[in-house]
């Protein structure tokens, strides 16, 4: 999990973020126990990448609330938010999530792996069991001093860039997999996208675990000319600082999905299959979409995106199967350990 600098003055935000960060350690330092009957409330423990915390703080009691009048069954969600690898390593090291809800398919296909999850788990929720989607943007300083338009400008030399570590995050690899196959995209060879990689992490000048670590970097301990991170990371950042930071929007980005999976080993094993279902089920509801896109999460909906339209720039996206045969491929080739990043990161 990310930390925080508690010797800087903390904001509203920034406060609301460590606060959440305590509760999610919370969740990892007690054990879940499991439903005992009706007397007993269920507790589920969804386990998600480090900044889906303001997501889920709305949409659990949502949920919870929901649930309760459908069934008259009171239930307890706890969280647990970190580097989306990371915390899939975690599970698959023991921690008993009830659901996990990452923001890339190789995590997910790690607890497959593992035998924790079903080898189909992408099949059994709609597109691709993503609920919804994001993509990586940029977060500048107020008037963008240094007129930071791309993906080249992150490049430059001179220019500080912030984003977290790949081998630790999914937000890490979406940034260096959208520099990439920008460079493509424009008709570069591989050589060519291999060297503005290398040049933008030459760039980096600390490598957090996880995007909510790399965003305290840049807003709090106000390192960087530009943070990289998802659209609803920055805009949150946006709505809460105001005009001391600006949105700047590639001309091309990645098609960020949030893929969402019941962990099938230990529902079953809990007894709280049918809850879990309908906890990530709720995600796909209009309600659930609504929640999504307030926190600037593009939705599946269709009414629920022309009803928040203003809120999503249009943007030209490419997938990681169109760009790069798929997640296992990508991470085989650029982030496995001896891959592509631990090349271009050790020069």
């Amino acid at each position: 999990m990310s930390t925080q600098n508690t010797a800087l003055p903390l904001s509203h935000l920034t406060r609301r973020w460590f606060l959440a960060g305590a509760m999610a350690v919370g969740a990892l330092g007690f054990g879940v126990p499991m439903a005992a009957g009706a007397a007993e409330p269920v507790v589920l423990l969804n386990v998600s990448y480090d900044v889906m915390r303001e997501l889920f703080k709305d949409v659990n009691p949502a949920f919870i609330a929901d649930w309760q009048k459908k069934t008259g069954e009171t239930i307890t969600i706890k969280q647990s938010h970190g580097g989306s690898s990371k915390q899939a390593r975690s599970v698959a090291d023991g921690l008993e999530a009830s659901v996990v809800t990452m923001n890339q398919a190789n995590d997910i296909d790690l607890l497959a792996d593992r035998g924790l999850v079903v080898a189909d788990w992408a099949k059994k929720f709609p597109n691709n069991a993503a609920p919804f989607y994001s993509t990586m943007v940029y977060l500048v300083r107020k008037g963008n001093p240094k007129q930071i338009k791309d993906w080249d400008d992150l490049a430059k030399p001179g220019i500080k860039v912030i984003v977290p570590n790949p081998k630790t995050s999914g937000n890490g690899r979406y940034t260096y997999l959208a520099a990439w196959g920008y460079a493509v995209k424009k008709g570069g060879t591989e050589a060519q996208a291999r060297d503005l990689v290398t040049r933008l992490f030459k760039n980096v000048p600390v490598l957090d675990g996880g995007g909510r670590g790399a965003t305290t970097t840049f807003t709090q301990r106000e390192i960087g000319d530009v943070l990289v991170t998802f659209e609803n990371e920055v805009q949150l950042v946006r709505k809460e600082f105001g005009d001391n930071f600006e949105v700047v929007y590639p001309s091309v980005s990645i098609l960020a999905e949030s893929p969402v999976a019941v962990v099938d080993k230990v529902v079953d094993r809990r007894g709280i299959r049918k809850q879990a279902t309908a906890y990530l089920q709720y995600l796909y509801s209009e309600p659930g979409q609504e929640w999504a896109a307030r926190h600037f999460l593009r939705p599946r909906s269709a009414t629920v995106a022309k009803k928040y339209a203003a809120s999503f720039k249009p943007i030209s996206l490419f997938t990681v199967d169109e760009m790069f045969g798929g997640w296992k491929q990508a991470q085989k080739k650029h982030f496995d350990d001896g891959g592509e990043f631990d090349k271009i990161y050790q020069k």
